[in-house]
């Protein structure tokens, strides 16, 4: 078929329903839809901007709307249910029916290669624990004014601004009917966090929004007002997030609205972009001195910071100033590569920063090495939707997980992937008032609170089969996991975990440990010598 036959097809079309329409005006609606089709293909013969519609007029539209729903079709008629990308269809399916409390159960037997290299399932006991209360709690600042207990599965940081009004509202709503805190993202703290009453911890970005001057500097008196608020329970520092550590948040301008600009304090309609780094402060102390300034600020609330882990001298660094000065943070929350985001260079979601598992373990092993576990508390996040997740996740280091992405599905979200255009079809994630309007805040606030419930009474369910009666008695030799066709080994096998306080005496027998813990230092973030010399060595 010429390249060319349904352009000229059309053209010829519309002289005939003209000559048809002036014979008989029933004939219009003919008429109307082969002349906006010529319309079409003019159009892509006279502009200079598409070869390919210049070579294929009217054609190379069908290749486009193809293109926009290919997504959807792999999605629904091509994935199979465990493909996970991001997640699979199994696990949206599973949110779906916690968050509306039906049944979850599945027949016939799993859909999981049992035999598969990574297969990863969690030991039980022929002696099944009894668990009556499922609210499993975490307390964190014990030594603040105003201690906080926690539910081991809470909201992950997501903005307002990146999600609409009416799922904010819905999260906070859930997360106050059952006892779990709601992180308010670095977008600030928005009047629609507080409507609702339920737990919340403020995260403070490197853009400061909600406590930030003129400049855009920190501001210690807007942030001591906002603190004061009862709802707010914890304070976050952001350093870095999973889905683009080292490049700051990143609020599309579409999604900046007056509204938007006006709690952010920004300009409306232009990208919302919060710095790459803090300006509050440059050096590892310089972290532990913010940290203890927002405590005080706060009248004494647990204080903490989330990072995603890169450089590992940068986090050794963090450490060692702990170690130095005593200064130390209520709680640290963990974030993989693998988390979720709004908006982010496409670079920087596939092939930046450490996966939560790997970041998770650093931390861990390098706060009991130091013989700091116990006093602070780690939480951690990317990609948990499911009791088994949390139970891996908490097995390897965490106290507490969060979950962003699964309550997004909580709320509805299908995964569209189509969060950065403002065109969220479900409401979600968007600022268009014509479709967040349509989510019912107490409906979803409802599936919120269900999902919530539901997955805990799944854990629960893992850790009596376990013989547990509590998920911080969870080790990493509860997991197991296929390394080949004919091995298995658990993860305290696989993975070095550290001895109570072994860093205070030596460099453990660990890779990174070995590589950089000598050359970290509490008073900057710089490489170490040995890796600028092989920087410079490049360019010699």
């Amino acid at each position: 078929m010429s390249r060319y036959f349904v352009y000229i097809a059309s053209v010829v079309l519309t002289a005939l329903f003209a000559w048809l329409t002036l014979r008989d005006p029933t004939w219009g609606w003919a008429l109307a839809i082969a002349a906006g089709v010529a319309a079409i293909g003019t159009a892509d013969l006279l502009q200079t901007k598409s070869t390919l519609r210049r070579n294929y007029p009217v054609l190379a539209h069908f290749r486009y709307g193809l293109e926009s729903i290919g997504p959807e079709m792999r999605q629904y008629f091509i994935e199979s249910d465990t493909a996970e990308t991001p997640f699979s269809r199994q696990q949206r399916a599973l949110v779906y029916q916690r968050s509306k409390s039906v049944r979850d159960t599945r027949p016939f037997g799993t859909l999981q290669d049992v035999y598969d290299v990574d297969y990863e399932w969690i030991n039980h006991s022929l002696l099944p624990a009894f668990i009556e209360n499922d609210d499993f709690r975490i307390d964190i600042g014990a030594g603040c004014a105003k201690p906080y207990s926690a539910s081991v599965f809470n909201i992950s940081a997501m903005s307002w601004g990146s999600l609409s009004s009416a799922a904010i509202r819905a999260l906070n709503e859930g997360a106050k009917r059952g006892n779990f805190y709601h992180d308010t993202g670095e977008g600030s703290l928005s009047p629609y966090h507080l409507e609702r009453g339920g737990d919340i911890v403020w995260e403070i970005g490197s853009g400061y929004f909600g406590c930030r001057d003129a400049e855009g500097k920190f501001d210690p008196e807007k942030f001591r007002v906002a603190a004061a608020h009862e709802q707010v329970r914890m304070i976050e520092v952001k350093l870095s997030q999973g889905a683009k550590p080292g490049h700051g948040g990143v609020l599309p301008g579409a999604k900046v609205t007056e509204e938007v600009a006006r709690v952010r304090g920004v300009t409306p309609g232009v990208d919302c972009i919060s710095p790459a780094q803090h300006s509050a402060f440059s050096t590892p102390v310089g972290l532990l001195e913010f940290v203890a300034r927002l405590r005080e600020l706060s009248g004494g609330k647990p204080t903490g910071f989330k990072l995603a882990i890169g450089h590992p001298w940068e986090w050794f660094g963090i450490a060692k100033a702990m170690q130095e000065t005593g200064l130390l943070p209520d709680f640290i929350v963990v974030d993989g590569a693998e988390g979720g985001t709004g908006a982010a260079p496409a670079e920087f979601i596939d092939h930046v920063g450490v996966p939560m598992h790997e970041a998770l373990m650093l931390v861990h092993n390098t706060l009991v090495g130091l013989d700091l576990r116990d006093k602070i508390r780690i939480g951690a996040a990317g990609r948990i939707v499911g009791a088994f997740d949390m139970a891996k996740t908490m097995a390897m280091g965490a106290d507490w997980c969060n979950a962003g992405r699964g309550f997004m599905f909580a709320l509805g979200c299908i995964q569209s992937l189509s969060c950065h255009t403002d065109r969220c079809p479900t409401g979600v994630a968007t600022q268009d008032p014509k479709r967040f309007k349509s989510l019912d805040v107490e409906d979803k606030a409802t599936r919120v609170h269900n999902f919530h419930q539901n997955t805990v009474h799944a854990l629960r369910d893992l850790l009596c089969a376990a013989g547990l009666t509590h998920p911080s008695q969870l080790g990493p030799e509860h997991i197991l996991r296929r390394v080949s066709p004919v091995e298995v080994r658990s993860l305290a096998a696989i993975y070095r975990f550290l001895e109570r306080g072994e860093l205070l005496t030596k460099v453990p027998e660990h890779a990174v440990f070995k590589q950089f813990w000598a050359d970290a230092r509490s008073d900057s973030f710089d490489a170490p010598e040995k890796v600028s010399a092989m920087r410079i060595g490049k360019s010699i």
